[in-house]
């Protein structure tokens, strides 16, 4: 009888947990996954420039950072390319993501659906020209496609330790381009767009560096 109870316990116990095992599953199956990128170029146009990006992965308290460069390039070029690097890292289809750029020609083209006349129009802009970085384009839709994204817009360059007024003021504007986002979220965009910049700048400040020693 002892053992017949204690079974009957744990049988119990082991069913009296399962809508929390289901909520728990639920939970990890609903998380967003959030991208942060950022490029940049000095001396953009010049043959002799150089181009870096960056992106930061958060999901489920865990974060990746990824970063890299090239020369002879431009600052557009390396945008695309951070967020075509974040995507190459996600290992599963069907994602929820959340992607905040401070690339208004990234973001816009997902937001007015641009590449949609693009592919239509055999990748020819509204002025009837081929359409710049074409490649690096068709790549990023490719890996888009593959999951659920919502876009944010974030203003570069602006410090969180900046005055209250200063950030009131961008939060102020972010709200108005991007939609109702609480103060606390609009931070953490900031903080870490600055810190993908800083990303971005890493492989920049490296290759100057290397130029230097060669002569």
């Amino acid at each position: 009888m002892r053992l017949f109870t204690c079974w009957h316990i744990m049988k119990y116990t082991i069913k009296s947990l399962q809508p929390y095992y289901s909520v728990v599953k639920e939970s990890l199956h609903m998380a967003i996954l959030k991208i942060y990128t950022d490029g940049a170029c000095s001396g953009n146009q010049n043959e002799s420039n150089i181009g870096g990006w960056g992106c930061v992965l958060e999901y489920a308290g865990r974060e990746k950072e990824l970063w890299g460069g090239e020369v002879d390039t431009t600052n557009n070029r390396m945008e695309l390319t951070a967020l075509i690097e974040a995507l190459k890292a996600v290992t599963k289809d069907g994602q929820t993501v959340e992607i905040c750029s401070d690339s208004s020609y990234l973001v816009n083209c997902f937001r007015s659906h641009w590449y949609e006349n693009w592919e239509k129009n055999g990748w020819k802009n509204s002025k009837k020209q081929p359409v710049e970085n074409r490649a690096l384009w068709e790549e990023l839709l490719s890996l888009y496609r593959k999951h659920r994204v919502r876009f944010f817009l974030v203003k570069g360059h602006v410090s969180p330790e900046a005055s209250e007024e200063k950030l009131r003021a961008e939060y102020a504007r972010f709200v108005k381009n991007n939609g109702d986002v609480p103060f606390e979220s609009f931070m953490t965009m900031l903080r870490y767009n600055n810190r993908c910049d800083a990303l971005a700048n890493r492989f920049i400040d490296e290759e100057r560096e290397r130029r230097r020693k060669e002569g």
